[in-house]
């Protein structure tokens, strides 16, 4: 029996998958100014010194032993080990550990992390096809573009229904850059881009487990799978994207067309990507940045009788958790974070070890941060007060959190990051020529030189 449904869906959306399918397909090689092209190689030098640094964290343990009962054939790198595993399972996995820390990158305008599931893709393909490093790093901005511009079109509705956005565009990035990569034309990648319409991928909900860096691994695995399968004549409907029962109708009651195709092939939103100082939700930097000021200007914990902290709804809404009982669950919260800012002046992954988050000093001041919601303060503020023992009461505004496009990392800050997390793994002088490829990345011959390089010797 028929069912009499009250959907209210849009029957003339512009052909969204059709426009963007053509795009990444014809878009001329590097065709973007400098400054685009630079920020793709330091969004690429970012991603791989996250997916190195995690490299041994028990959840990229735990999903190379899952790989291995498949028994993959040895066709990519995982980023920080020696182990080689087939081109699905590399992405998966560097999707994986590029997101553990929480410390990857951020399109600030829809809180994507567009490099885990991009760059993961591009680089397992990449290394199979002994690409260019020219041809990567044109996928990498092509296909970021494809993910970002779908996100501005379903966010925020999309989000606050409870999906991770990252997941659930990054298979569309990721399908789009692999379709570059491949060589697809238009239409093949217009099958692509429908394939991976049916896998988006992501629950908020798993915030603060395992699963949620498994959120941009997966999306690299099915959309470099949906690349593939569209290669060998697989089909999909060609209106995936915008068709009444197509993905951005059915994941979110927004759904602004024009964020796709608004000056497609001029702006290219990986000139809005940012790059984390502190290993946790963005949502969180400003608080941690205040609190480092407050360290900056005297303040020491043993001083402090109680931290008022002013913040944006959103802030307590995802990381709100006041007692976190282990690092990933310290990632979102905003007391631990102000906690270590104070204590630490910093919050780098060392900062969310377990017993970090459970050190008795930690955990007394993280007590003392009284946290109230004032939706006339941005979600990128945040407004602290350390009122002390002898009455004093210490103010710090932070408008823009250091990392964000307002007061960016600089090639120099996202080097010792990279550093911090890659030297405990591959040894300071193999990070060194490491960071030296990434940053060479667009004039290499073939890929597989630096991803032999992500594995230790």
């Amino acid at each position: 029996m028929a069912r009499n449904t009250q959907v209210q869906a849009d029957h003339n959306a512009p052909p969204v998958t059709r426009i963007l399918a053509e795009y990444v397909a014809t878009h001329s090689s590097r065709g973007w100014s400098d400054a685009v092209d630079h920020e793709a190689h330091r969004t690429f030098l970012n991603w791989l010194g996250c997916a190195v640094g995690a490299a041994h964290h028990e959840a990229a343990a735990a999903a190379l032993a899952a790989v291995g009962v498949l028994q993959p054939a040895p066709q990519a790198t995982v980023a920080g080990r020696r182990e080689k595993v087939d081109i699905a399972s590399a992405a998966l996995i560097n999707g994986i550990t590029s997101h553990t820390f929480d410390f990857d990158d951020t399109h600030l305008k829809t809180i994507i992390h567009p490099a885990g599931p991009v760059a993961s893709a591009l680089l397992a393909l990449a290394e199979l096809k002994g690409a260019s490093g020219r041809e990567l790093i044109d996928a990498l901005v092509l296909g970021i573009d494809v993910a970002c511009r779908m996100g501005n079109v379903v966010y925020p509705e999309h989000y606050d229904r409870g999906w991770h956005i990252t997941g659930t565009t990054g298979m569309l990035g990721a399908a789009a850059g692999c379709a570059r990569l491949l060589g697809l034309n238009a239409d093949q990648t217009q099958m692509a881009l429908g394939i991976a319409a049916s896998q988006p991928i992501g629950l908020r909900e798993q915030f603060g487990t395992m699963t949620k860096p498994f959120h941009p691994g997966a999306a690299a695995r099915a959309g470099l799978m949906s690349a593939l399968l569209a290669q060998q004549g697989f089909t999909a409907s060609p209106r995936a994207l915008e068709a009444p029962r197509g993905f951005a109708q059915v994941v979110s009651t927004k759904t602004a067309w024009n964020e796709a195709t608004d000056e497609l092939g001029r702006r290219f939103e990986i000139s809005f990507n940012s790059y984390k100082p502190f290993a946790c939700g963005i949502v969180i930097h400003p608080s941690i940045d205040a609190c480092v000021q407050l360290r900056a200007q005297g303040v020491a914990a043993d001083q402090v009788e109680r931290i008022e902290l002013k913040v944006h709804s959103l802030v307590l809404e995802l990381t709100g958790k006041k007692e976190p009982a282990d690092g990933l669950q310290g990632k979102f919260s905003v007391y631990h974070g102000c906690a270590a800012g104070l204590i630490f002046g910093k919050a780098t992954e060392d900062e969310y070890a377990d017993d970090i988050v459970n050190r008795a000093d930690m955990v007394a001041l993280r007590r003392k941060v009284v946290a109230t919601v004032d939706d006339g303060i941005d979600e990128a503020s945040a407004d602290v007060t350390a009122v002390l023992a002898d009455g004093r009461r210490v103010h710090v505004f932070v408008e823009h959190a250091i990392g964000s496009l307002q007061r960016p990392m600089s090639d120099a800050d996202l080097e010792r990051k990279f550093s911090g997390m890659s030297d405990p793994v591959l040894g300071a002088q193999r990070t060194a020529a490491l960071i030296a490829a990434c940053w060479e990345l667009g004039g290499a011959a073939d890929v597989r030189a630096l991803a032999a390089l992500a594995r230790p010797a």
